[in-house]
């Protein structure tokens, strides 16, 4: 159970602060506890997820100490393998979905590289490419700010400082 003031990962819409927790009579004629969630890093809609379902949709955001293992695992997370386009754009929607941080380090890893390949060949980035590295890079980078407490623009640095240091 979440607490006012509580940080959260919401699925693939980022981090929320959970705003407060109200019995709404939205899904039926009981009353139900849901938590309301105000977005971060956005000025999106507000978002009601309902208590007894929010295993399925809510995780805590990660603690500083689990942060920075996470940072310091990066080098050893494995990237996607798949020769076929349609199959690559299941690993990735699959990796966003799945509401972890080291499938989003997966995902970024992937596609930078893919990223690199196609640039040292002359080509641009794929529109596939471009769309999910904004999307999971948003996520984590999200996240990693709320816990390790600095400014979101200061992860990337903070990353490449751990990883290559």
């Amino acid at each position: 159970m979440f607490s006012e003031g509580d940080y959260v990962v919401c699925g693939n819409k980022g981090v929320f602060i959970v705003d407060s927790i109200s019995a709404l009579d939205i899904a039926g004629p009981e009353p139900e506890d849901y938590y309301i969630l105000k977005p971060v890093y956005s000025h999106g809609s507000t978002v009601y997820i309902s208590v007894d379902s929010a295993d399925d949709n809510l995780r805590a955001v990660l603690t500083k100490k689990e942060a920075d293992k996470l940072v310091k695992s990066m080098p050893s997370v494995p990237v996607i393998v798949v020769d076929n386009d349609k199959q690559l754009e299941g690993e990735y929607k699959s990796c966003i979905r799945s509401n972890n941080a080291t499938d989003l380090v997966r995902l970024l890893k992937t596609i930078y590289q893919r990223r690199e390949a196609r640039f040292a060949a002359g080509r641009k980035e794929t529109a596939l490419d471009a769309k999910y590295f904004r999307l999971a890079g948003d996520n984590l980078y999200g996240e990693l700010a709320i816990s390790l407490n600095i400014p979101r623009e200061e992860v990337e640095g903070y990353i490449d400082s751990k990883v290559s240091g």
